[in-house]
């Protein structure tokens, strides 16, 4: 009997770096659950990319204040969902980010001041997830307001990795990972039975774990300050925005967050960072099957209720 092994795929997708890994006895068979897989992403970045021309969502965008677009019932779907999470966050998730002003905010070195208050106030009156207007029966969604814009910065690659995990079991494929820049899905166990072990990285070294999770039919996604920051008078300010100031985030490094979709773990990462550590954490507790880690400024480690880490 030909034992299974682990086959691997990386590929440049949605602006970022997808990995496929597929266990099977059969490489032919692995090879071709990876390249369906690779398809649907392309195919989900044509449907929700606003960088392609033609996209829905830049359709919904350019008749913004204008009328409602026909879209396909997928997109319909991810934007009702979408709009759950900003309802549970109280708004720090919110996908009509799209309108922010990138001029103000320059994350590097050489942003050596915050924008001022009411200019950032400015930038933002524009955010508001209740001027989107969703009819299922007509198959349309309308932006209230003209200059609003939607986008799935913070919830497409979770989503692209759930179904790139499902064009993988329809094809046979009973043990994988589909990981998407660092949110990412797990089915199955490793050849020779042990299940997925998943590392978190050290907000201060990012290519190395402080701790692991064993992890099987399970997603989890890291959003972090450590990619992109700005330190201004020796705090530093992450790349998030607070959707309700204009203003960047402080306080917490890093937020994972484990669930069994790495479409709500993705979803999940961010809100939960502009939140901050008290009511992230309450939030979280009150969610099935949902855990997280949060790794504050100080670097003290906070755990949801469900969840046991390993340090390494």
């Amino acid at each position: 009997m030909t034992s299974a092994a682990s086959y691997r795929e990386i590929v440049k997708l949605m602006g970022n770096r997808f990995e496929f890994t597929a266990v099977s006895e059969d490489k032919v068979t692995a090879e071709l659950a990876i390249a369906e897989a690779v398809a649907e992403v392309r195919r989900i970045e044509e449907l929700l990319s606003t960088f392609k021309e033609h996209s829905q969502v830049n359709e919904i965008n350019r008749f913004a204040g204008i009328r409602p677009v026909k879209v396909d019932q997928e997109v319909i779907g991810l934007v009702l969902r979408s709009l759950k999470i900003s309802s549970i966050t109280q708004g720090a998730f919110d996908i009509t980010y799209g309108s922010i002003d990138k001029s103000l905010w320059n994350f590097d070195v050489n942003m050596k001041a915050l924008p001022d208050q009411a200019l950032a106030l400015k930038a933002v009156e524009l955010i508001n997830y209740e001027n989107v207007v969703v009819s299922v029966e007509n198959g349309t969604i309308m932006l209230k307001k003209k200059g609003m814009r939607i986008g799935f910065g913070g919830i497409g690659k979770g989503y692209a990795a759930d179904l790139a995990k499902q064009v993988m079991t329809n094809r046979g494929i009973q043990s994988g990972i589909v990981n998407a820049a660092g949110d990412l899905v797990t089915w199955g166990t490793q050849p020779g039975g042990k299940p997925w072990t998943i590392g978190i990285a050290d907000p201060d070294q990012q290519h190395q774990a402080f701790s692991s999770l064993s992890i099987s039919n399970m997603a989890i996604a890291t959003s972090g300050n450590y990619e992109k920051y700005a330190v201004i008078d020796g705090k530093k300010y992450s790349h998030t925005i607070d959707p309700k100031t204009g203003l960047p985030v402080t306080g917490v490094k890093s937020v994972s967050i484990l669930c069994p979709s790495a479409e709500l773990a993705d979803a999940l990462a961010t809100p939960v960072i502009v939140m901050g550590v008290k009511v992230g954490l309450d939030l979280i507790n009150q969610l099935n099957n949902v855990a997280c880690v949060i790794v504050d400024d100080h670097n003290q480690i906070y755990t949801s209720k469900n969840i046991n880490i390993k340090y390494q």
